[in-house]
């Protein structure tokens, strides 16, 4: 089959590799019908290369058609159409009972100290191939599809296997109001921010979106939210408490993660450290890993006193430095965590099917290439070119 593969730093391509079959009994292999690419991706692109080898398939947003089931793959049977999670989970371990999908006991990467093993995400999450590919391996299959209706179109569920409830849950943490009223700053208006700003407002909130790339923006603007154009301020937490009389949002999500903008010298450790043999990167990181930290610094500076952070960007430092002194002074929550995606599902769904897809879910994708221009596709999307916001692949 084709599949993406990783082959160096900022640099993959489209190769044959061998079809994945079924290895256990609670496998199932699914005909991969649509696949993105996400923001933690070019993670993968630019910076996690230490922890991947050359040949790795990635990808882990992924939805198909099932066409193998292992012996106990319960009620999953081959023709239904799936949403595959992004973290493998069993659903019945002690993590598991308790929503806490993505720290599943089954499928934990133990010898990394990692959580849940996810689909095409390095060695620190075991090594399993991802789904920007023809054909996909699914562990678990008795838990982790989620069984779509033939009669939705693929990108109106696509986004289940991750961005969607890694969006709902950032919103769900950032301590809100269920009546709504409140304010809510979003920081990043990627496509786990676009979708975070349209729950948050849909619940009722108050929401300012923040970024610097004129599409991102512009695009919130259009489902209604407010913007904050950070090459209009050298100061974002200063310009968010402007924007709320002072006392700053109530809840922040923070939806940018390790590579953020405003973190030259940051910037260029990473990528020094990218660089250097990966005997000598992978445990520099482990040990001594630096994000660049801009957002989560505005975040912890800008939400009101009292107020939560919720942190859905993603986050590989280990020597990372953090205000403590403003965190303890403004009496913070701060949550953060991968996504437990099917812990969220039945909140997601009735939001998500209802008329005239209120979540635009549907019209996210700005790019629809083939898999065979894949490589391409991931250039694009990490430049922010061509007005790239979201890009789904065709097998």
């Amino acid at each position: 089959m084709k599949a993406l593969t990783w082959q160096g730093k900022e640099k993959v391509s489209v190769e044959e590799v061998p079809d994945p079959t079924i290895q256990e009994p609670t496998d199932a292999i699914i005909r991969v019908t649509s696949t993105a690419i996400c923001g933690s991706d070019l993670h993968l692109y630019s910076v996690l290369g230490p922890f991947l080898d050359k040949g790795d398939v990635l990808g882990h947003e992924t939805m198909g058609v099932v066409e193998a089931v292992g012996s106990e793959a319960g009620r999953l049977k081959v023709g239904d159409r799936v949403v595959v999670p992004f973290n493998i989970s069993c659903g019945h371990c002690w993590m598991c009972s308790r929503g806490l999908f993505a720290q599943c006991e089954t499928t934990q990467v133990r010898e990394q100290g990692s959580g849940a093993a996810l689909f095409g995400y390095t060695e620190l999450y075991g090594s399993v191939p991802g789904g920007q590919a023809e054909y996909l391996r699914v562990p678990q299959a008795q838990f982790g599809p989620i069984v779509v209706p033939e009669d939705v179109p693929d990108e109106r569920v696509l986004y289940l296997s991750d961005i969607l409830p890694t969006a709902w849950q950032g919103v769900a943490w950032a301590g809100l109001d269920p009546a709504g009223g409140d304010t809510v700053a979003v920081l990043g208006l990627g496509p786990v921010g676009q979708f975070a700003t349209r729950i948050a407002r849909h619940q009722g909130h108050r929401v300012i979106g923040v970024d610097l790339v004129p599409e991102r923006l512009a695009l919130a603007q259009q489902h209604g939210i407010e913007t904050l154009d950070l090459t209009t301020t050298d100061n974002p937490a200063e310009a968010l408490l402007e924007l709320t009389g002072g006392r700053g949002p109530d809840g922040i999500v923070e939806a940018v993660g390790m590579e953020a903008h405003g973190s030259p010298l940051k910037a260029a450790a990473i990528g020094a450290v990218g660089l250097l043999p990966d005997a000598v990167a992978a445990p520099l990181t482990k040990a001594a890993g630096i994000d660049r930290t801009a957002a989560l610094d505005t975040a912890m500076r800008a939400v009101r006193r009292g107020g939560t952070v919720s942190i859905s960007g993603v986050y590989g430092g280990q020597a990372d430095p953090l205000p403590m002194m403003t965190m303890f002074d403004r009496g913070l929550t701060i949550r953060m965590g991968q996504c437990h995606v099917k812990r969220w599902i039945d909140d997601i769904w009735p939001v998500l099917m209802a008329d005239g897809d209120p979540l635009g879910a549907e019209t996210l994708a700005t790019h629809r290439p083939p898999l065979a221009e894949a490589a391409e596709a991931y250039k694009t999307f990490q430049a922010k070119q061509d007005g790239c916001i979201k890009v789904v692949l065709k097998p």
